[in-house]
């Protein structure tokens, strides 16, 4: 099977129950989770080789972050030890028309002070099939923006397709860092996940007329985009519509040779757990485009793959390839016996 790489953040994650205010909560439910991580979980469940690559400290929370990955049959190989502290994020739990928030507590994490010279590239790379990363990584410091740049330099080099996901988070930094940042990284992108409002306020494509349906201005972005950067393969991404904290309605995009393929619109209601959604639809898209499916098969896969994730709790996704499969090819709800 293929090797995958992905590089990040895994943070310790506190969440409270439903109804019950951060400032409110006697007790917190407790998961471990970050976007490339994630990303590799789902990987691994779909059968590859998937590698994670952090650094996390030398204490219990250390060692839990490598069971919790290990179980989930992520390689542990690359993980670098130093450092004083796992970064932690609070969730409080969103319902009806509250949205949830994340509440970060990732400052001075061992990862944010990672080094360039304690990550052996070429070995971590050799071999591989695939490396991703996300925008979120470089928002933690000059140093990892300035290692993820050398890395995709190199997995370019030893013909590596390279993807990333913008995932920007404003608690982090400004659009002004960020659009700086992806920009470098732009000419060494295969796959992209990146929307509308990442085409205008990141990589400042002027605005397309509002008044036209959101699919079609999509595409005029990602043409936009695609004529920029040549080099990019394919562009993705989702359509959301939030009807309320536990129930949205899901639509994926991808954009290849052209040509927009959108997948079919999901409806989640109860949601679960949102968090991890997002990772969970890349690695759908990655799992379709490394095992070569029509545009349309990994559109509909990775979105459901995205679906499926919404009914679980906790940041990963636990299910198989098969699973995902049959999700996909299931009416909705329909028991199976």
């Amino acid at each position: 099977m293929k090797k995958v790489v992905t590089l990040g953040e895994i943070m310790l994650r506190l969440s409270t129950r439903e109804g019950v205010l951060l400032k409110q909560a006697d007790q917190l439910n407790v998961h471990y989770g970050g976007a490339e991580a994630n990303v590799a979980v789902s990987l691994a469940h779909f059968g590859y080789h998937a590698y994670f690559v952090t650094k996390i400290p030398s204490n219990p929370l250390g060692v839990a972050v490598e069971r919790h990955l290990k179980s989930h049959g992520v390689q542990t190989d690359y993980l670098i030890e130093g450092g004083e502290r796992l970064g932690a994020y609070y969730i409080e739990t969103g319902a009806g028309e509250r949205s949830a928030q994340v509440t970060y507590d990732r400052k001075y994490s061992s990862f944010s002070g990672l080094e360039g010279e304690e990550v052996e590239i070429e070995r971590i790379l050799a071999g591989a099939s695939l490396l991703h990363v996300t925008g979120i990584t470089l928002a933690l410091s000059a140093s990892l923006r300035q290692l993820v740049l050398s890395i995709f330099q190199k997995a370019k080099e030893m013909g590596i397709k390279v993807s990333f996901d913008f995932n920007y988070r404003s608690k982090l930094w400004s659009q002004r860092e960020a659009a700086e940042a992806f920009k470098q990284l732009m000419p060494y992108i295969d796959i992209c996940f990146c929307g509308e409002l990442d085409a205008v306020h990141l990589l400042g494509l002027p605005p397309v007329d509002p008044e036209l349906p959101a699919e079609e201005r999509l595409k005029i972005y990602y043409q936009r985009i695609h004529e920029l950067y040549p080099n990019l393969e394919y562009l993705c991404s989702t359509f959301r519509t939030v009807i309320s904290a536990s129930s949205n309605r899901l639509q994926g995009n991808l954009f290849v040779n052209g040509e927009l393929f959108q997948s079919k619109v999901h409806r989640i209601e109860p949601i679960i757990d949102r968090v991890g959604g997002g990772d969970s639809f890349a690695a759908g898209i990655l799992a379709g485009i490394l095992e070569g499916l029509p545009a349309q098969q990994i559109i509909s896969f990775g979105t459901a793959a995205s679906a499926l994730k919404h009914t679980v709790e906790g940041d990963c996704s636990p299910f198989s390839w098969e699973e995902v499969l049959q999700f996909a090819a299931a009416e909705s709800g329909a028991i199976k016996r």
